[in-house]
C-alpha cells in the first residue's frame, strides 16, 4: 500500500471530522488526486486493504474501538488469565485485532502498554482523586483510602494483584518497570493526603515512607493472601470491610497525634 494513500485517506477523515472508514471512496480518491476507479484498482477492488494499511500507520480506521482501548482490554485480560509473564506484545496483537507496529506506535512498547493498563486497572486514578479533594478529619481519610485500595485489589481482571506479584517475586522484571513508571504519581498523592496531616499535627512526624508503610503495609497483604486464604480458613475471614476499621484503627492507634 502507497503512503500517499494512507495520508489521502487520512487527510479526508480529518477534513470530514470522521473516522477512516466512514469516509467515502470518491472523497479518498479526490484527496489523493486520482479518480474512484484508479483508487479502486489500486486497492485491489475492495477498501480492506487500505483500512489494514491505515492500521499499520497506528490509527485506526473505525467501526471498532480504538487500538489503544483494545489493547489495554486485552492486555488486563491476559495479565488475568497468565500472570504478567504470560504476555508478549504478539500475544497482546492477536488479541486486541491489531498490529505490532499500532503497539508500538500508540505505547511505545511493552512498559508504555503495562503502564497504560496499571493506571486503568490500579489504584492511581481514585487515589488522585482523594487527593485533589481530601476529607478534612484524619478518621475519614485513611478508609478512603482503603476503599480505593480494595476496589483496585478485587476488580476483575486483577491487574493490580498480578503486578505486585511480579515485583515482590523478580527484581527488576515488568511488574517493577511498571511500579517506577507510576510510584511518583501514586507517592504525590499519599504524600499530600499524609503531610498535611502532619503539618496539622494530627499525625506523629515520622518519615514518609513508614508512614506509607503503616498505612498501606497490612492492607495489601491481606489482600494478596485473601484469595489463597478463604478457602482454607472459610468462615473465619471476616469481611472486606471490617478488615479495612481494623487496619484503619490499628494505624491510626500507631501514627495518630493524642488528641
Amino acid at each position: 500500500m502507497r503512503t500517499e494513500l494512507v495520508e489521502a485517506a487520512l487527510a479526508a477523515a480529518r477534513e470530514r471530522g470522521q473516522d477512516v472508514a466512514e469516509v467515502p471512496l470518491a472523497a479518498i480518491a479526490a484527496a489523493a488526486g486520482i479518480s474512484r476507479s484508479t483508487l479502486l484498482r489500486r486497492l485491489g477492488g475492495n477498501r480492506s486493504a487500505l483500512d489494514e494499511a491505515v492500521r499499520l500507520a497506528g490509527v485506526d480506521p473505525g467501526g471498532r474501538p480504538p487500538v489503544r482501548e483494545r489493547a489495554i482490554t486485552a492486555t488486563a485480560h491476559l495479565i488475568g488469565e497468565r500472570g504478567l509473564g504470560g504476555v508478549t506484545l504478539d500475544a497482546v496483537a492477536a488479541a486486541a485485532e491489531c498490529s505490532l507496529p499500532s503497539l508500538h506506535t500508540v505505547f511505545e512498547g511493552r512498559d508504555g502498554l503495562l503502564a497504560a493498563v496499571f493506571e486503568r486497572y490500579g489504584p492511581v486514578p481514585d487515589l488522585e482523586a482523594i487527593a485533589a479533594d481530601p476529607p478534612e478529619r484524619l478518621e475519614d481519610m485513611v478508609p478512603a483510602v482503603y476503599r480505593a485500595m480494595v476496589t483496585a485489589f478485587r476488580q476483575e481482571p486483577r491487574v493490580l494483584p498480578a503486578i505486585l506479584g511480579d515485583v515482590f517475586t523478580r527484581a527488576g522484571g515488568p511488574g517493577s518497570e511498571v511500579m517506577r513508571v507510576m510510584l511518583p504519581r501514586i507517592e504525590a498523592g499519599l504524600r499530600s493526603l499524609l503531610m498535611t496531616h502532619v503539618a496539622a499535627g494530627r499525625l506523629r512526624p515520622l518519615p514518609f515512607p513508614l508512614l506509607v508503610q503503616l498505612l498501606l503495609g497490612p492492607l495489601v497483604v491481606h489482600a494478596l493472601l485473601r484469595p489463597t486464604l478463604e478457602p482454607v480458613i472459610g468462615a473465619e475471614m471476616p469481611p472486606i470491610d471490617q478488615v479495612c476499621e481494623v487496619f484503619a484503627d490499628a494505624f491510626l492507634r500507631a501514627a495518630a497525634t493524642p488528641s
